[in-house]
């Protein structure tokens, strides 16, 4: 009778190379050892052997009685120094390999293993206990390829013909979001604390996110195989119910505390389970039997986490595209990669907003992202997004995983007998060349994600969907955040027309990836709404600039109140051709100057005469846009008009400057007014260039009342003089004349 404890607890520690070496010194298969009292002990190896599965199975149904899960892990790991050694001894081969029955038990103890540690969500989350579970979870998953396979393709065959193969594939995942939620509440609980980088604490941690992504990876290969996805795809737990997407969701979360930011390795490694977790929600969704999104849009909660990971990944690439992504890489260190996690995100995007399960939620959600990419200096984005050559490009890897290596590290920890030297555990990585096409393949995602969100199909779109990403572009450039990223602090950095030029060289370079990447549809849909974006652009600004009365002289600030102020709505008198702004946009605060009191008694309206009420109809007609670029404007604060008749071109509007911190509307301004301000700020003194304590003022600028009522009076006889570019121009040289011969 062998004792299975003792020899276990004795063999498990020794390698495969150190069990050889024994075998060859021993007579039939016999190894000989020293008792605990000194005297000679035999150990049958074919009996330890074939007994060796079952008897592991029979303890997991007895945890908790004695034995624990280090246990288990020595058995696991003696397992897999067997395996190895077999390759090497014909007779251990034909004992461990050769026997259907025993490969059913090791089949069978995988599967039962894997549920005991799916379901242990009670187990003391502190100490040594995460560092055994994750070592057993990716040493268990791993005794498939050390037993039955190494070839995926044959491996799929032999799972798909277990009959338990769906409850494999739900405690797999199961088993595997448990350490994940342990990794996730021992980063939390570091935050706290200030944590030395390289000590034993930040080894361990990193020790558990490797472990995580050995088994990540694991089911990542599983479901590159088309049949192990299929079935996947007709999980109900991990489909319909949201298995995958919950165990996705807790990866994206993660999140790595201040103190351990400087750790390379473990920044690295929680990217790339990012990576990974995204690349197999992309086999899924990209699966041509059976539509995933489709199957999790059957629940309504499944659904809901369905949204909520799609927002993590866009908060994701708006973290990401925030900040200089250049500097970010070139200070990691490279032998660390970070895994394809932008293109794998931006793919997903992809995938999502063509899908009538997600599309309406991103409308509006994917805006902020794709203004962080497009609102870049145009040189910065043609090199980055208008280019086959990038400067960085993601690096992803793959684990060379060693399960004996990793066991030994968790099982000192549990013996408390683990050193800084003796966790310094680290797999080594088969670096993943990126694609030739990266670069196109990153560009052609965004030109795709446009298009799915711009397109309106009259037969399956309702009609509030037309032009609706459009009208949410529109009003996150006016009301959008001040602060693009991190990188630009200031909220005058935030140019409008940048997205607009950016656009027009996306749409040129979008041309050049058809039909590999791109097809014809998508670069036409990304053109008009480039077009339609950059003609919004200079009506907006016009209407910012007759909207817009804001003075900075001391008297007038006083006078200062805020008003509330419709801004054109669905129903005025702008082109078809032009965007009105969004519903959303309308009632918001602008500042007007309220009437002061004259010396008699009697009120004196200094707001100009007709500009917001009685001329509502004008300031909404694309003619009072259209003069404002010619150049035609008033100071707010003057009686009197100073008048610019040059045309503004589009190379001119290209510069116009969005202000989002502006304490009235979000304005575009345009070169000629902004030369019109500098050039009578320089009239009032030249003091104010060299005075420091006296800060430069801005002022709106606005036709007189006189030119309104003239212009109106021409609007009913020609309503369709907006369109005309030679009559817009004959106006602006007749009211210039007018306003000069006024002033003399």
């Amino acid at each position: 009778m062998i004792d299975m404890v003792s020899a276990i607890e004795e063999l498990s520690g020794l390698t495969s190379k150190e069990l050889s070496e024994m075998l060859k010194e021993s007579d039939s298969f016999v190894l000989q050892s020293k008792a605990e009292d000194g005297s000679p002990k035999q150990v049958d190896m074919e009996k330890l052997v074939s007994s060796l599965p079952l008897h592991l199975l029979a303890v997991c149904l007895e945890l908790g009685q004695g034995l624990d899960l280090a246990y288990v892990l020595r058995g696991v790991r003696f397992l897999h120094s067997l395996s190895e050694l077999a390759s090497r001894h014909t007779r251990l081969e034909q004992i461990l390999l050769d026997d259907v029955r025993l490969s059913e038990q090791v089949m069978d103890l995988i599967f039962f293993l894997l549920s005991i540690l799916a379901q242990r969500k009670k187990e003391n989350n502190v100490g040594a206990s995460p560092l055994v579970h994750a070592s057993l979870v990716a040493a268990s998953l791993h005794l498939l390829t050390s037993y039955f396979s190494s070839q995926w393709h044959e491996l799929v065959h032999i799972l798909l013909a277990h009959p338990k193969v769906d409850i494999f594939m739900d405690v797999a995942f199961d088993s595997l979001h448990e350490d994940v939620r342990l990794l996730s509440f021992r980063l939390s609980s570091m935050g706290f604390g200030s944590i030395p980088i390289g000590s034993l604490e930040c080894r361990l941690t990193h020790f558990i996110c490797q472990q995580c992504e050995a088994s990540l990876q694991f089911l990542l290969l599983l479901c590159q195989q088309k049949l192990f996805r299929d079935r996947i795809l007709k999980n109900k737990e991990l489909s319909k119910n949201g298995g995958i997407l919950s165990l996705s969701h807790t990866i994206l979360k993660l999140v790595v505390p201040d103190c351990l930011k400087g750790s390379t390795d473990i920044v690295a490694s929680i990217s790339r389970l990012k990576a990974k977790t995204l690349s197999i929600l992309l086999q899924l969704c990209e699966a041509e039997s059976v539509s995933y999104l489709d199957e999790v849009a059957t629940s309504p909660n499944s659904m809901q986490l369905g949204q909520t990971l799609a927002l993590e990944v866009l908060d994701l690439l708006k973290t990401a595209f925030g900040r200089k992504q250049q500097n970010t890489y070139e200070s990691h260190d490279k032998s660390y990669p970070m895994g394809s996690v932008l293109i794998s995100a931006l793919r997903l995007v992809d995938v999502f907003s063509d899908d009538s399960n997600f599309r309406s939620s991103f409308m509006t959600n994917t805006v902020p992202f794709l203004t962080q990419i497009l609102a870049i200096p145009h040189d910065e984005f043609v090199l980055s997004w208008c280019s086959v050559n990038l400067p960085v490009v993601e690096e992803d890897a793959n684990l060379d995983y060693d399960p004996f290596g990793a066991a030994e590290v968790a099982l000192l920890a549990s013996d408390h007998a683990l050193t800084e030297a003796k966790a310094n555990y680290s797999c080594p990585f088969r670096p993943s060349l990126p694609s030739m096409a990266y670069a196109q393949t990153r560009t052609s995602c965004v030109v795709k994600i446009i298009a799915n969100l711009h397109v309106f199909v009259p037969n399956i779109c309702e009609e509030q969907e037309r032009d609706l990403f459009l009208q949410n572009f529109q009003k996150y450039l006016v009301l959008g955040s001040p602060k693009l990223s991190a990188d630009q602090p200031a909220s005058n950095d935030f140019k409008a027309t940048k997205v607009c030029q950016n656009l027009g060289s996306l749409s040129d370079y979008a041309k050049s990836l058809i039909p590999n990447l791109l097809n014809e549809e998508d670069v036409q849909l990304l053109s008009e709404f480039s077009d339609k974006l950059q003609s919004w652009c200079k009506s907006q600004a016009g209407q910012a600039a007759l909207l817009v009365v804001h003075t900075d002289s001391p008297e007038s600030k006083e006078d200062m109140k805020p008003v509330q102020q419709s801004l054109p709505t669905q129903a005025s008198t702008l082109d078809p051709n032009m965007n009105n702004l969004p519903k959303d946009v309308q009632n918001m605060e602008v500042s007007i100057p309220v009437s002061s009191i004259k010396p008699d008694g009697n009120t004196k309206d200094e707001t100009p005469k007709n500009c917001v009420a009685r001329n509502g109809s004008f300031l909404q007609n694309a003619v009072g846009q259209d003069l404002v670029h010619l150049g035609v404007a008033r100071t707010a604060n003057a009686g009197f008009s100073s008048i610019s008749s040059g045309v503004n071109t589009g190379h001119q509007r290209s510069k116009m400057d969005l202000d989002p911190a502006s304490s009235s509307v979000d304005h575009f301004k345009t070169p000629e007014l902004s030369k019109e301000s500098s050039l009578q700020e320089d009239e009032k003194g030249d003091s104010s260039m060299y005075d420091e304590r006296q800060p430069r003022r801005r002022k709106r600028t606005l036709m007189n009342d006189d030119q309104i009522d003239e212009l109106e009076k021409a609007l009913v006889d020609q309503p369709e003089m907006h369109k005309n570019a030679i009559l817009l121009q004959n106006w602006s040289e007749k009211l210039s004349v007018q306003v000069e011969q006024s002033e003399s």
